[in-house]
């Protein structure tokens, strides 16, 4: 369930560790919960930093990026 989980960031001062449900999170920013998401299936080094680097999300399903070669797929 989404509710169990909780993202975790701290301010900087002491005792400030400030709590977030991934429901909540989802409804506010749903561009930082993907984040979040796909930096934590990535490995913990240079590679897995400068692959987050590379990752461009896009909110909806409209972007300005389009396939070499695109074909259809009938289904």
């Amino acid at each position: 369930k989404l509710t169990q989980k909780k993202w975790q960031r701290h301010t900087g001062y002491i005792g400030h560790l400030k709590e977030t449900r991934y429901d909540t999170l989802m409804a506010t920013k749903p561009t930082k919960a993907m984040e979040l998401a796909v930096k934590g299936m990535l490995p913990k080094n240079t590679l897995g930093r400068d692959a987050l680097l590379r990752l461009r999300l896009f909110e909806g399903a409209e972007h300005n990026h389009q396939a070499q070669k695109p074909e259809m797929i009938e289904a």
